[in-house]
């Protein structure tokens, strides 16, 4: 049997398989409201196959926005306009439905990547970004302004406030967003977190507030929810965020509750140094899951065939795998995972017909008929 094709339980919640659709930002939101882009890309990644969908980083505040076209869960406008939006796809009952809430830190106000992704100067219609340290992600751009204790807690009760309106939209998990650059990462990284106070110096004390974060939204939704994070495991520059101390993390985060950690790395420095290929990440994964006891792992970054997320999961280097733009290059690719596989994979039945003929059960024991 296909371990990519059989059930897994993150918590309370189960999916289906483990194929998880990891979040990718559309940059399509207007003042953090989806648009109607949203809504053909949510359904189509909800009609593949995957055992769970993950809505694109989310800012919990509207500084903590990557770009003016990132989702924002700041209000409780934009929950009644996200709950709209994902009305249709949770309708359906395809897919399990989780979101990523994020705070962007000193990457944001960016613009969006098909014009460029460089900071957007104040007076062009940017907006000052907020940070542990006042240094800049690249030379030449606007400084951050370092958080003080009042932002802190700003930021800290913003998520929760996010989280649970989340919970409100019907979402059914949460994953914090702790990699790629963005503020959780800039806290746990020396590289971005020069403090001298008891969020900055040691370890210990670069982790405090990404664990306060995770410790109020983990307290503040229902327990049926699973609260997850994502990670960078590195930043691939020396003198950087490590492997070791993500193993360091991932252990002190676990007694907390966290329901998986999804392990992926780099995005807090233009000098990082990247050995891009096949499945560079799966390592990562697979050392912080001999590190934890009993949380969930996934993998991600470059898995891009059947057979090897199969063996990623046969190999025990990981629980669930995540894809992304392999998603948006092949819609359907879970599908034609399990044709691959022989496995068997949900699929609705306005699409039964579709099953080409030497892969017929590939949606299992459906029958169709018709005068």
């Amino acid at each position: 049997m296909s371990r990519l094709f059989s059930s897994f339980r993150l918590g309370a919640l189960e999916l289906p398989n483990r194929i998880v659709i990891a979040p990718m930002c559309q940059y399509s939101a207007q003042e953090g409201h989806p648009s109607d882009w949203h809504l053909l890309h949510w359904g189509s990644m909800a009609l593949s196959g995957a055992g769970m969908l993950i809505v694109e980083a989310t800012a919990v505040t509207p500084e903590g926005r990557i770009t003016p076209g990132c989702l924002g869960l700041w209000s409780d406008a934009h929950a009644e306009s996200l709950a709209r939006s994902l009305a249709p796809v949770r309708r359906q009952g395809v897919i399990p439905l989780a979101i990523q809430l994020s705070h962007a830190g000193r990457k944001a106000s960016s613009r969006v990547p098909w014009e460029g992704g460089a900071q957007i100067p104040v007076e062009e219609g940017g907006w000052l970004a907020l940070a542990p340290s006042p240094l800049p992600h690249a030379p030449g751009e606007l400084p951050p302004q370092e958080l003080d204790a009042a932002g802190l807690a700003r930021i800290r009760e913003a998520f929760v406030a996010a989280a649970r309106r989340a919970v409100d939209c019907g979402l059914q998990a949460i994953e914090l967003h702790m990699a790629h650059g963005y503020l959780l990462h800039e806290f746990l990284s020396p590289l971005s977190n020069q403090r001298s106070d008891a969020y900055g110096g040691s370890l210990e004390n670069r982790m405090r507030f990404p664990l306060e974060v995770f410790r109020a939204v983990r307290d503040a939704v229902p327990e049926r929810i699973p609260v997850g994070v994502r990670i960078s495991a590195t930043d691939w520059v020396e003198g950087g965020w490590n492997l070791e101390q993500s193993i360091v993390l991932a252990q002190a985060i676990e007694p907390l509750g966290c329901a998986y950690i999804h392990v992926s790395s780099g995005g807090l420095s233009p000098l990082q140094k990247i050995p891009v290929a096949p499945g560079y990440q799966v390592p990562f994964a697979e050392a912080v899951r001999r590190a934890v006891k009993h949380m969930p792992v996934i993998a991600v970054g470059l898995i891009t065939e059947p057979q090897q997320a199969e063996a990623i999961l046969a190999e025990e280097k990981a629980d669930l795998v995540a894809l992304a733009r392999m998603m948006v290059w092949d819609p359907r690719w879970p599908w034609h995972a399990a044709a691959a596989l022989g496995a068997t994979v949900e699929a609705p039945p306005q699409y039964w017909r579709c099953q080409p003929q030497q892969h017929r059960g590939v949606f299992g024991d459906v029958k169709i008929g018709q005068r």
